[in-house]
C-alpha cells in the first residue's frame, strides 16, 4: 500500500509545472499525505483507495494551472466531512486559506458515509442537506472562485467514475449534473468542464441518442478531416501574405452541444455539416477583425450569422468573432476568430483570468468578474429555504439569457422570458414596486413583454405605490424571475393584515366571478385549502397564494361534487384505469388511495414492487416524495372522448373595434378552439356566449385569465350549465 500511495503522488507530480517554487510543492506533497493518512482504509465503489478520487480532483485542477494552495485544498476536499479532521487542524497544518476552501466544499451536518471501510451510497443522504451544502458552496463561491471550481473538478471526477454506481444513482447524479454544475460551468466560462460534464450527462440519461450521435462526429470526423485541414492551411497562407501571424486549429464540437444544436435547429443530425469549428488565433484584437476580413474575402458570409462578441461579450466574459462560412463546395463551416489571451479564457473562464490576474492589485476587469459571480449568487439570498433558492438559481441563472441595454447603455444580462417587470426588479426593487409601464426601443409594450436580446429599456414609474397582485399570477406572464416574484412576496407580507385579508378577499371574489360562481360562500372556499379562514385571505393577499390555484382547487371540488351526484355508490378507490392512461407501457393501472386522482388532475405513475402495474398519484401526492425515483413512470390522462372537454363561457365587454379579433387571437394563443359562438350588444355592451373546448381546467382559468386582461373586457366566466344549477339547488336545499 506504501508503494501505491508514492505512485499517486508521483503521478500528481507529474502534472505540476516544472517551475513550481519548492514551498508550493511541499505544500502539496504534505496535503496529500494527510489526505492518504486520513482516508486509509476508505474505499470507493470501484474499490480503489479512496485518496486516488483526491488525487484525481487535484489533477484536474493542476492541468487547469491553478495555484497550489487549491490544489492541497483539493486533496484535502472531504477530509472534515468523511474522516476525524477538523476545520481547527487544517488551519493549523496547512493554513487559513487551505481551511477556508475545505470548508466551503464541505457538504453541512453530513450524515456519516463511511461504514466497514467503504463508503455508503450517496442516496441515504436527505435531499434537503444536499440543497443545504449546494447553497453554502454557491455563496462561499462569492468569497472565493475557486471554491466552487474545487466541487467542480470534483464532480468531474465523480462523472468520470459514475459507471460504479446503480443505475438509479447514475441517473440522479446526472439529471442534477446537466440541471445545476454543467450550466454553472457555462456561467464561469469554463468550456472545457462544461461539455466533458454535459457529454457523460447525456450518455447516462440517454445512452441511445448518445451513441447516435457520437458516431456521426466519428463519422463526420474521418469524412472532413482532410478538407479543414486544408481550410485551416489556406486561411494561414491568406494571412501571412497581409502579414498577420496567426495560428490556425480545428475546434472540438462535443456530442451534447451537437444534440443540442439538432434540436434548436430542428435539423435532422445526417443534415448538421458544421461540426467543428475552424479557430483562428492571432496576436491582437485589430488582428482579430483584420482576419475576419480575409476570410470573408475568401469565402461568401452567410447572411445573419456574424456575432462579434469581443465588442459585447458574453455574459461570462467570452470573447471572439464568430462568422458562418459557405465554401465553394456549398459546405458551411463555423468560423471562430480571438487572440491567445481570448482562447484561454474561452477554454477555461474565471479560471484563465483568475492566472492572469492573481496578484495583481485593483484589476478593475477581474473585479467586475468577481462581483458579476456574487450578483448571480445573490438572486435567492432572501429565500429562506434551500430548495426555493436552488430553484431560484435554476431559473433566474441557468437558463438560457438574453441581454437588454438600460437608457444608459448598460447590459443588463436576464432570463429568456423576462419581462419588464423582472428588468425592473434587477434594477431596483423600488423601480420594481413603482413600475406602471415600460418602453422597449421607444415604444411603449405591455408589462408581460417577452423581452427579446438587444432591446433598450425604459422602465415608467409612478411615485409612490407597490405592485399588483396580478404580477403574481403566472397565467398572466407579467413575472417569469424568482428574484422579482420573492421582492414582490416580500413587499406583499409587510402590508398591514387588514389589508391583506381585504385583498385576498377581491381576489377570492374576482376568481369566483371568472369561474362563474359567485354565489359560494369565502370561507367555503378557504376550507378548501386550511383554517381559520382569514390566514386564507392573508395568504391570498400577501401573494403566498395566487388566485390560479383557487380556482383550480374549486374546479376540482365542482367536479368532485358532479361525480358524487351522478354516481351514488362510489368506485372502489383503487379503479382500473388502464383505458384512461396514456404511456403505461401495456400494463395494468390503478388510481393510488392516498390521493385518489380524478380525470385532468396532473397525475404521475410509479411502477409496483415487481413492475407488474403501473399506481397512478396526483402530480402533489406528498406519499410519493417516499418513493424511489427509478419507479416512475411518465404518464397522461387520454383524451376525452372526442379530445375535449366543453365549457360554457360569458364575456362582457364594452363593445370596441377588434374585440372580437384580440380575443380570438388570446384563444388561438392558448390552443383553444372556441365553437357555438353567439355575440348581442345593447347599449354598447357587447356579450359573448361561446363553448370552449379545453384539454384541461387549468387551460380554462389561465384563458379566461388572459382574456379578462384585454381592453375593454369587463368580464370572461363560465356560464351555469342546467347540470350545474341542479347540483346547486340540490345544495342550498340541503342546508
Amino acid at each position: 500500500m506504501a508503494e501505491d500511495a508514492m505512485i499517486y503522488l508521483e503521478t500528481l507530480l507529474r502534472h505540476l509545472p516544472e517551475d513550481l517554487r519548492d514551498e508550493d510543492r511541499d505544500l502539496i506533497e504534505r496535503a496529500y499525505r494527510r489526505a492518504s493518512e486520513a482516508h486509509a482504509g476508505q474505499l470507493r465503489r470501484s474499490g480503489q483507495p479512496y485518496v486516488v478520487h483526491c488525487v484525481a480532483v487535484a489533477q484536474i485542477l493542476a492541468d487547469m494551472k491553478l495555484d497550489a494552495v487549491t490544489i492541497a485544498a483539493a486533496l484535502l476536499h472531504d477530509t472534515i466531512e468523511d474522516t476525524d479532521l477538523t476545520l481547527l487542524d487544517l488551519d493549523v497544518e496547512f493554513g487559513g486559506e487551505v481551511a477556508v476552501l475545505v470548508d466551503g466544499v464541505t457538504k453541512l451536518e453530513s450524515i456519516p458515509r463511511v461504514k466497514d471501510g467503504k463508503l455508503v451510497e450517496m442516496a441515504k443522504r436527505l435531499p434537503e442537506r444536499e440543497s443545504e451544502f449546494l447553497r453554502k458552496t454557491f455563496i462561499a463561491m462569492g468569497q472565493d472562485v475557486r471554491v466552487i471550481i474545487i466541487k467542480l473538478a470534483d464532480r468531474l471526477d465523480n462523472m468520470r467514475t459514475l459507471h460504479f454506481l446503480s443505475k438509479r444513482r447514475q441517473r440522479a447524479i446526472s439529471e442534477e449534473t446537466l440541471d445545476i454544475f454543467a450550466p454553472l460551468a457555462h456561467r464561469l466560462g469554463i468550456w472545457k468542464m462544461k461539455c466533458e460534464l454535459e457529454d457523460l450527462s447525456f450518455r447516462y440519461l440517454q445512452p441511445e441518442r448518445y451513441r447516435e450521435v457520437r458516431d456521426v462526429l466519428d463519422q463526420h470526423q474521418e469524412n472532413a478531416e482532410a478538407y479543414l485541414y486544408r481550410v485551416a492551411r489556406r486561411i494561414e497562407r491568406q494571412l501571412a501574405e497581409v502579414k498577420v501571424p496567426a495560428k490556425v486549429m480545428l475546434g472540438q464540437r462535443h456530442v451534447y452541444d451537437i444534440y443540442r444544436r439538432m434540436r434548436t435547429k430542428r435539423i435532422p443530425l445526417e443534415h448538421l455539416h458544421d461540426l467543428r469549428p475552424v479557430r483562428v488565433i492571432v496576436e491582437d484584437k485589430l488582428s482579430c477583425y483584420v482576419a475576419l476580413g480575409v476570410v470573408h474575402s475568401i469565402w461568401r458570409p452567410v447572411d445573419g450569422a456574424f456575432d462579434d462578441y469581443i465588442s459585447r461579450p458574453k455574459d461570462n466574459f467570452y470573447k471572439s468573432l464568430h462568422t458562418d462560412i459557405i465554401s465553394r463546395d456549398k459546405r458551411t463551416l463555423t468560423i471562430q476568430i480571438r487572440t491567445q489571451e481570448m482562447h484561454e479564457h474561452a477554454e477555461y473562464g474565471i479560471v484563465a483570468h483568475w492566472r492572469y490576474w492573481n496578484g495583481v492589485d485593483g484589476d478593475e476587469s477581474f473585479e467586475r468578474r468577481i462581483q458579476y459571480l456574487r450578483g448571480l449568487m445573490d438572486v435567492g439570498s432572501d429565500l429562506e429555504d434551500s430548495d426555493e433558492y436552488i430553484d431560484a438559481l435554476r431559473s433566474d441563472v441557468f437558463q438560457d439569457r438574453v441581454y437588454v441595454f438600460s437608457p444608459k447603455g448598460d447590459t443588463i444580462d436576464l432570463p429568456v422570458g423576462a419581462t419588464p417587470i423582472d428588468f425592473a426588479y434587477y434594477i431596483h426593487t423600488e423601480i420594481g414596486h413603482r413600475c406602471r409601464g415600460a418602453r422597449v426601443n421607444g415604444k411603449l409594450v405591455g408589462l408581460d413583454y417577452n423581452l427579446q436580446s438587444g432591446d433598450k429599456v425604459e422602465i415608467i414609474t409612478a411615485s409612490r405605490g407597490g405592485p399588483s397582485v396580478d404580477w403574481l399570477n403566472p397565467n398572466l406572464g407579467y413575472v417569469s424571475t424568482k428574484r422579482a416574484l420573492t421582492k414582490i412576496r416580500q413587499w406583499f407580507r409587510r402590508q398591514d393584515r387588514e389589508k391583506a385579508v381585504a385583498l385576498g378577499h377581491e381576489v377570492i371574489a374576482r376568481e369566483l366571478r371568472r369561474l362563474g360562481m359567485s354565489h359560494l360562500n369565502h370561507d367555503d372556499v378557504a376550507a378548501l385549502f386550511y383554517s381559520p379562514p382569514d390566514d386564507f385571505f392573508a395568504a391570498v393577499g400577501s401573494g403566498d397564494m395566487d388566485g390560479h390555484q383557487v380556482a383550480i382547487r374549486i374546479l376540482e371540488a365542482e367536479r368532485g361534487q358532479r361525480a358524487e351526484d351522478a354516481a351514488p355508490r362510489r368506485a372502489p378507490r383503487l379503479a382500473h384505469v388502464s383505458r384512461d392512461v396514456i404511456g403505461l407501457g401495456g400494463r395494468a393501472a390503478h388510481r393510488a388511495q392516498c390521493c385518489d386522482p380524478q380525470d385532468g388532475d396532473p397525475i404521475i405513475g410509479y411502477e409496483s414492487s415487481d413492475g407488474s402495474e403501473v399506481i397512478i398519484h396526483r402530480a402533489d401526492c406528498p406519499e410519493t416524495a417516499e418513493l424511489e425515483q427509478s419507479r416512475q413512470v411518465n404518464v397522461s390522462w387520454a383524451a376525452p372522448e372526442n379530445g375535449v372537454y366543453r365549457v360554457p363561457v360569458v364575456i362582457t365587454a364594452y363593445d370596441r373595434e377588434g374585440l372580437m379579433r384580440d380575443i380570438g387571437a388570446v384563444v388561438a394563443n392558448e390552443r383553444v378552439n372556441m365553437s357555438d359562438v353567439h355575440i348581442s350588444t345593447s347599449n354598447n355592451i357587447a356579450t359573448f356566449d361561446v363553448v370552449m373546448e379545453i384539454a384541461d381546467y387549468a387551460q380554462l382559468s389561465r384563458t379566461l385569465a388572459k382574456i379578462e386582461q384585454l381592453t375593454n373586457v369587463v368580464e370572461a366566466h363560465r356560464s351555469i350549465t342546467p347540470q350545474v344549477a341542479a347540483v346547486r339547488a340540490r345544495s342550498d336545499t340541503n342546508s
